[in-house]
């Protein structure tokens, strides 16, 4: 009898050892505004950079601006999720990058011709076309499910009103992990007008483009700054950081490629060490390796990092 009891628990013991490990999630973490202002104010000793992971860091399996992505992606790296929103018929502020349907949903044309519940009868697909179980989520979801988890980076789509999405962000109290995206100073003027405490993603590609912004009533301590798809130079960063500036490097496209096609030349690793102090790209598994061996080198730690 023992031998039977001592077997039955061996092959507990060895299934159980077989199941598949769970990852991990790395979440960011802040109480309030205040938090967020003190962590995306530059300086040496309070620097901590990260990935933004462009239209949420999909992969196979995983579609682009959808939840599910999301939560996939603080399995890899404490995370800013960049997104994009358009309206549907009924005009619900849904997730969706392409004005059409084809390429990432099964739906097909204008994602405007369909209600939100119309929409939601439609699977998304991963970037291969490959059909998944995941749906496409509206605004109020995706902000919903944020808190406690993730800073966003909201990018509003041609039409898409950023009145409209400053009321969401204020109703699901979300102002202390939210930073919009602007593209000119006329939207940044406009959103810093909206809500003045409002963090503002501005294009900053050379020093008159902040002192515009600034000359229009929009402060140093509410931009972050994208600095373009093509590094900067050293000097330029530093020009930033003088002024408590935290940066924005796009590396979608080219940089990513080049990443991917030289991983032992650790290219995220010394754009971040060259200056750059968030990578918003597409290679988040590689990107997030070289990030961490980053803050492990150089003893970069947040309080506000789990």
């Amino acid at each position: 009898m023992k031998y039977h009891y001592l077997l039955c628990w061996l092959v507990i013991a060895v299934f159980s050892s077989c199941k598949p490990e769970e990852k991990s999630h790395q979440y960011i973490r802040f109480s309030s505004t205040e938090e967020l202002y003190r962590f995306l104010k530059w300086s040496p000793e309070g620097r901590f950079p990260l990935i933004s992971a462009h239209r949420g860091g999909p992969m196979p399996g995983f579609p682009e601006n959808c939840i599910e992505t999301f939560d996939n992606a603080t399995t890899y790296n404490p995370v800013i999720i960049e997104f994009d929103i358009a309206y549907s018929k009924d005009s619900v502020m849904v997730l969706m990058h392409d004005d059409q349907l084809d390429r990432t949903s099964t739906g097909k044309g204008p994602v405007a011709n369909y209600t939100y519940a119309e929409l939601r009868a439609f699977n998304l697909k991963d970037n291969e076309g490959n059909e998944t179980k995941f749906k496409i989520p509206s605004l109020d979801s995706v902000l919903s499910w944020s808190k406690g988890k993730v800073l966003l980076t909201i990018d509003l789509k041609k039409g898409v009103s950023y009145a409209k999405v400053i009321e969401k962000v204020r109703q699901y109290k979300a102002e202390s992990n939210s930073i919009i995206i602007t593209y000119t100073a006329g939207q940044a003027k406009e959103v810093h007008q909206l809500a003045p405490d409002l963090m503002i993603s501005a294009s900053v590609q050379k020093k008159a483009e902040l002192k515009r912004l600034n000359s229009i009533g929009i402060p140093n301590n509410r931009i972050v700054a994208f600095v373009g798809v093509s590094a900067p130079g050293k000097d330029f960063y530093q020009y930033l950081h003088s002024k408590g500036i935290t940066t924005i490097l796009g590396t979608m496209g080219n940089i990513d490629e080049s990443a991917k096609a030289s991983p032992a030349k650790n290219v995220y690793y010394h754009l971040v060490n060259n200056g750059a102090d968030i990578l918003s790209g597409d290679n988040l598994p590689q990107a997030s390796e070289e990030l961490d061996k980053f803050r492990y080198n150089k003893k970069l730690s947040s309080t506000h990092i789990n």
